[in-house]
């Protein structure tokens, strides 16, 4: 049984916590936030600390990989604390039981598979990945590292989506396009062309509302 702790104790930590005992042999060591009373317990997983303590508790034994739990609202930041610690911990990577990932597929370093999801042959998705509920990665298509897929999200075969995106709730990316980095779909949008501006895109077909 392999002990994971994980940054950030809020929605995305706590949904972490909830679904780790259906994605492997794997329990929750406890939170490193910032903002959180070390002791405290919060879905009844104990806190363990700030971030600052994350290598020294990883010294000591108090667990054996990590994931990150900060939500899409602070992409950069989440990408930074991956940064930060990438290569000098072990990152899990979890794919939910009720989840289907094609053999031949590449899964990065911390990656989290939600329930009912499925990412087809010959895809890659990169370090710190987000597939929520019930998302679709098509077959030969590629996910830069630090994206977070909303639930439901359709990406069609042969589609190239840069670092760091988020793709809203329900939102449609046809085949063979390319999406470039810090790109934002809106929740239900429907994308038809190569989006190269990072920036908000929202309707159907999605249209640029506004850069970054």
């Amino acid at each position: 049984m392999k002990k994971v702790a994980i940054v950030g104790a809020g929605d995305l930590g706590q949904l972490i916590g909830h679904h780790l005992p259906a994605c492997g042999e794997y329990t929750a060591a406890g939170f490193f936030d910032d903002y959180a009373v070390p002791g405290t317990r919060v879905k009844n997983i104990p806190v363990l600390g700030p971030l600052s303590m994350v290598a020294d508790s990883f010294s000591s034994g108090q667990f054996d990989e990590i994931m990150i739990g900060i939500g899409y609202n602070h992409m950069k930041f989440r990408k930074a604390i991956f940064e930060s610690l990438h290569g000098k911990i072990p990152f899990a990577t979890l794919i939910h039981s009720s989840s289907y990932v094609d053999h031949s597929a590449t899964l990065g370093s911390g990656c989290f598979i939600l329930p009912g999801c499925t990412v087809d042959a010959h895809a890659k998705l990169g370090n710190n990945v987000l597939l929520n509920t019930g998302g679709v990665v098509a077959h030969d298509t590629s996910i830069g590292s630090h994206s977070f897929l909303a639930p439901s999200v359709a990406v069609a075969g042969k589609t190239q989506i840069g670092e760091c995106c988020i793709l809203g709730i329900n939102c449609t990316i046809i085949d063979n396009l390319t999406l470039g980095n810090f790109i934002r779909i809106a929740a239900g949008a429907v994308v038809v062309k190569n989006l190269e501006l990072s920036g908000m895109y929202a309707g159907v077909p999605a249209q640029l509302k506004t850069l970054y």
